[in-house]
């Protein structure tokens, strides 16, 4: 047993792992992987037949780089996602040199404002323009690639109309690309507008499934049945692998933490108090749990922001705190329930603005079998949040109730 006055948690949003429970895994006479938990070591994919199930960001990341190797990969698609090229490439002398001019200026700048990530936020409506000079501007940010094509306007994730530009775009690339046009339409999104399941980011993975190598099933028409003891089957098939590789995803945000049974007053499970979905004050503490404490927890910028961004801004502030406390000879501190209840009701009011609550997503926990449907991360800026935290500090820390170390109570009496 470790005794301590606080508890910080700083478990990362998508450390759990979900390996699917598909009957017959423990028949599987070959290896099997989960992205989440890659061995430290190098795997030898040269020459072996691989099966790959999922097609969320890890999946799209590695399925270029297996096909590389294997002899063949097939990929077993539920729900295609939108991505956009990473153009990542070694940086040269000159941009290294003139990035370290600049880091600590444009860190102290607010374009931390949404995302956190210093990308400048678009001033104009997709539908403003007209479709060419709109297509143009898609243009320039898929050639220079990352994430930065969500704000390529100012409306793409509150207005319908506005996203599904957007999405069309990323849909004629795959068309483009994609050269078998069966294909091509089975990786084209349908179900969520763009950026409302985390955008991906991959090096050149539409093109991969012009290999001969390479072959998609959609789950959906033929769904996995079991694992066997030489691969898997489908409604439809039987495959034959010595390697299978989940790239399944997490229980995001809140699994990391139900996991260690963490328990408040009388006793009662964290996991009780979150049956219906995570409820916070800040994403940082939570009521009827006293000295808890949580890095980037629900109800936090989190997972749609820079995460370094986020995670230095909540230890800063909780540092701060715990100095406040020591100083000011406190020795619990506590978050009143009607302050998070009035958070709570605010971080589901900013996402039912936007188009994030569309799409069933990890954000809302949608992959994970019984876990209640409530948007997690709060989706108001990373700055917004910031300005918010800061002043619930500089006013005495509001919506928390402080009391005083009970050995100071007794001596004071």
């Amino acid at each position: 047993r470790v005794h301590a006055r606080f508890l910080v948690t700083a478990v990362g949003c998508l450390s759990t792992s979900r390996v699917p429970d598909f009957p017959g895994l423990d028949r599987f006479q070959g290896e099997w992987y989960h992205t989440g938990r890659w061995p430290h070591g190098p795997v030898d994919f040269t020459g072996k037949r691989v099966g790959i199930i999922g097609t969320g960001s890890s999946g799209i990341q590695s399925i270029p780089v297996i096909a590389e190797t294997a002899a063949s990969v097939v990929v077993f698609q539920r729900t295609p996602n939108f991505s956009v090229p990473a153009r990542n490439a070694p940086l040269t002398d000159d941009e290294i040199s003139a990035h370290r001019e600049t880091f600590l200026a444009s860190r102290r700048q607010p374009p931390e404002i949404d995302f956190g990530a210093g990308m400048l936020d678009a001033l104009q409506s997709a539908l403003s323009l007209d479709e060419e000079a709109r297509n143009q501007r898609f243009e320039e940010l898929w050639a220079a690639g990352g994430p930065a094509f969500l704000i390529a306007f100012n409306d793409l994730l509150v207005n319908a109309q506005a996203n599904e530009t957007a999405a069309e775009f990323v849909r004629s690339k795959i068309r483009e690309i994609v050269k078998d046009p069966e294909i091509a339409e089975k990786l084209c999104p349908f179900d969520h507008p763009l950026g409302t399941k985390r955008i991906c980011v991959d090096t050149d993975y539409y093109g991969t499934y012009n290999r001969d190598n390479v072959t998609l099933v959609d789950v959906r028409e033929a769904p996995i049945e079991e694992i066997t003891a030489t691969g898997l089957r489908t409604t439809e098939a039987t495959y034959e692998f010595d390697i299978i590789v989940f790239a399944t995803g997490f229980d995001a945000m809140t699994g990391p933490l139900l996991a260690m049974d963490i328990r408040g007053r009388n006793g009662v499970a964290l996991a009780d108090k979150w049956a219906d979905g995570p409820k916070t004050y800040l994403g940082l503490s939570v009521a009827g749990f006293p000295n808890l404490f949580m890095i980037t927890g629900p109800g936090s910028p989190s997972v749609l922001s820079n995460m370094i961004v986020s995670i230095e801004q909540h230890v800063d502030w909780i540092a701060d705190c715990l100095v406040h406390l020591r100083d000011a000879d406190i020795s619990i501190i506590e978050a009143e329930q009607t302050a998070e209840d009035a958070w709570v009701e605010h971080v589901n009011t900013v996402a039912d603005a936007t188009l994030f609550p569309r799409a069933n997503s990890w954000y809302v926990g949608a992959n994970i079998p019984g876990k209640p449907r409530v948007f997690m991360p709060y989706v108001g800026g990373v700055w917004t949040y910031r300005i918010k935290c800061d002043e619930v500090a500089r006013d005495g820390y509001t919506g928390f109730e402080l009391k005083a170390a009970q050995r100071r109570m007794a001596d004071r009496a």
